[in-house]
């Protein structure tokens, strides 16, 4: 009966030591575990976002005045908020003041080429004028035009505008005023 009860005994210590063994195992996978998986969710959180903020971003990256990390989706916002409001004005008799918001499609072009997100591709997007939100002078060239006029509006880049290839570049937009909102 006593080597029973030692072998029993024996098989109980193993068995504490194997579930002990096994709790610091997980406990170890949880101190290792929770901050690298945390880790990989923030870099994949950061990702979907810059990838999420350039594509809302679209064609008004390379004329907003904000910089180029997607901080502001200004016009592509301005689109959806005002459209849901009201709807604009294709009167011909309207013209374009300070503090208007206009539609507008723009094509924009640096030595006669277009440059990538230069454009609305004909989607047309939404701009108060005078907001300051677009490069230049571009917003005040507007001014005095009617709906279904089309602008050649002339800007030159900012030398820290923030992409490369359109650094200090003079571009020059081909502008159609779509409409005004009333």
């Amino acid at each position: 009966m006593k080597k029973e009860n030692r072998r029993m005994a024996q098989q109980r210590r193993a068995e504490e030591r194997r579930k002990k063994e096994l709790r610091r195992k997980i406990s170890k996978a949880i101190v290792i575990g929770v901050p690298t998986l945390a880790v990989i969710i923030l870099i994949v959180a950061i990702i979907v976002s810059e990838v999420r903020t350039s594509s809302e971003n679209g064609s008004d990256a390379n004329v907003s005045t904000e910089d180029t990390s997607g901080t502001d989706s200004s016009s592509a916002d301005d689109s959806s908020e005002a459209s849901d409001t009201t709807s604009y004005s294709t009167d011909t008799s309207l013209t374009v003041e300070n503090g208007d918001t206009v539609n507008i499609d723009y094509v924009g072009t640096v030595d006669g080429v277009e440059f990538n997100g230069g454009s609305t591709n004909g989607a047309g997007t939404d701009l108060e004028i005078g907001s300051g939100r677009y490069i230049d002078d571009f917003e005040e060239q507007l001014i005095g035009s009617h709906p279904g006029d089309t602008v050649e509006v002339n800007v030159t880049f900012p030398e820290d505008y923030g992409n490369e290839d359109l650094n200090g570049q003079d571009a020059v937009f081909e502008v159609t005023v779509n409409g005004i909102y009333e």
